[in-house]
């Protein structure tokens, strides 16, 4: 199995909610490349759902997240978590 499907597999599809003040917006891995530094997700917002590609950033600590919405929070790749039927 090859680095990036090892990737793929780690975190494909699992979640992650953010309360933006209003409402609870869902976020779910779609695809990762730490090569590329791109994370794509479907994000559920206010009962629409959109696949999203978002630069991925690396803090001093060599944590991954991505920025999102206008007031540029910081979603950690770390904080999702997979779901369990």
């Amino acid at each position: 199995m090859t680095k990036e499907e090892i990737e793929f597999k780690k975190y494909y599809l699992k979640e992650f909610s953010f309360f933006d003040g209003e409402c609870d917006i869902t976020f779910n891995i779609v695809a990762i490349n730490f090569d590329k530094k791109v994370i794509e997700v479907a994000v559920t917002n206010r009962g629409k759902i959109s696949v999203i590609e978002y630069d991925l950033c690396q803090d001093k600590n060599g944590n991954f997240y991505f920025i999102y919405g206008v007031d540029r929070n910081e979603i950690a790749i770390d904080d999702f978590e997979k779901i369990e039927d």
